[in-house]
């Protein structure tokens, strides 16, 4: 046991009481538990970053089954990395997701690394999600710091600096590591400050009298457990408004009357958004700031607002420092149309086109491809319409 780990602030059975907790009261079961594959294990890190359980639950068997291995993830094309990733959000964890499997493929022969400090230089994995892979695959003795492990460790110790400033969190970071068993137990001593976080320290509310550390807490004998961890630097909420061009055609040139007639051929305009921001690499509906936009796109394509233009009601879309309004506008369009649109946009077999470009493509095909989540419930509704006659 090193000095450190012997001090009142380290106390040397901090660990050995979260251990205990975890295994009469933690949370087992889940389908990324009792595994020591590392992929299995990285697919749900990434995938519990900044994502309640209930969620990833939803996704994370569809995904292994899609992608078994990190070889199938490395093989497979983006679009349809993203098209199972919908709904899950913070899509760049996506395209670091591919981008990291292909790595591992490429630099690792397909064996996926266990070592913390190799799994770092990976793409997309950073100091706490490296630990927790080598702790969970191999039991290495590495300390983790995500989001609910420091809101642990920084109450129990009372950790009066600002976590948002780099100095402060490499202090935290000693603090993490001083904690640590000093032999076995890293996979239950892991979990149990996951879990700890996720069901009893949480950001509001903590259950303090659940707590297998509260004795020695600081935040809890100063009584104000809410006040940490201390983060000054928070990004301000704002809103934002933008109107979608609901394009769609019917191969008969008809439009809702014979909806239902069209069937599954009906197509839908897509635009591709860049690879970076908002919905990076996604297809989306064609993006406006505002109706005058939307007439001024359509005017220089030869058509004007009276081209049967609907307003649907708008969308309200939660991001994590925006308040979103989406206002669909939906339009039938004619084959000449049809054609007026596409001027320089892409055809519906056309390749893959640069971001910002614009497609059309079988709803079925659409909702089979990379689609933010308020997006795909659009087109899942025109599908439902479209479908076949009873």
């Amino acid at each position: 046991m090193t000095r450190a780990a012997k001090t009142p602030d380290h106390p040397q059975d901090f660990a050995l009481r979260v251990v205990a907790w975890q295994r009469l009261q933690g949370r087992h079961g889940l389908p990324w538990q009792g595994t020591r594959d590392p992929y299995r294990i990285w697919l749900s890190e990434i995938m519990l970053q900044q994502t309640q359980v209930s969620t990833v639950l939803r996704y994370y068997g569809r995904f292994l089954e899609r992608f078994p291995t990190v070889t199938h993830l490395a093989l497979a094309g983006l679009d349809d990395v993203l098209a199972l990733w919908s709904g899950l959000g913070y899509y760049s964890r996506a395209r670091n997701l591919h981008a990291c499997a292909q790595a591992v493929v490429q630099q690792h022969a397909g064996v996926f690394p266990t070592e913390a400090t190799v799994l770092e230089t990976l793409p997309g994995i950073g100091r706490s999600t490296a630990a927790a892979v080598a702790a969970f695959s191999t039991g290495q003795r590495v300390a983790i710091l995500d989001g609910n492990v420091k809101r642990v460790l920084a109450r129990h110790r009372a950790f009066e600096h600002d976590v948002a400033k780099p100095a402060a969190l490499r202090a935290l970071w000693t603090v993490a590591e001083a904690l640590l068993p000093p032999q076995g137990g890293m996979e239950a001593y892991t979990q149990g400050l996951m879990d700890l976080g996720a069901t009893v320290c949480t950001r509001r509310r903590p259950r303090c009298e659940d707590c297998p550390v509260q004795a020695d807490c600081r935040a809890h004998a100063l009584g104000n457990p809410q006040a940490y961890p201390v983060k000054t630097r928070r990004t301000q909420r704002r809103a934002r408004s933008s109107v979608l061009l609901l394009a769609l055609h019917a191969p008969d040139g008809a439009p809702a009357a014979h909806l239902r007639r069209a069937g599954p051929e009906v197509q839908v305009l897509l635009q591709m958004r860049p690879p970076r921001g908002i919905w990076g690499g996604l297809w989306t509906l064609p993006l406006f700031d505002d109706e005058r936009a939307l007439d001024q796109a359509l005017a220089a394509r030869g058509l004007l607002q009276p081209l049967r233009v609907q307003a649907l009601p708008p969308v309200q879309h939660a991001l994590t420092h925006l308040d979103w309004t989406l206002k669909p506008c939906r339009v039938w369009v004619t084959p000449s149309e049809q054609g007026a649109l596409s001027e320089g946009a892409g055809q519906p077999d056309a390749p893959q086109p640069e971001a910002g470009g614009w497609r059309w493509m079988g709803l079925d095909t659409a909702l089979a491809s990379g689609l933010p989540a308020p997006i795909r419930v659009l087109l899942e509704a025109e599908a439902r319409q479209a479908g076949p006659s009873p």
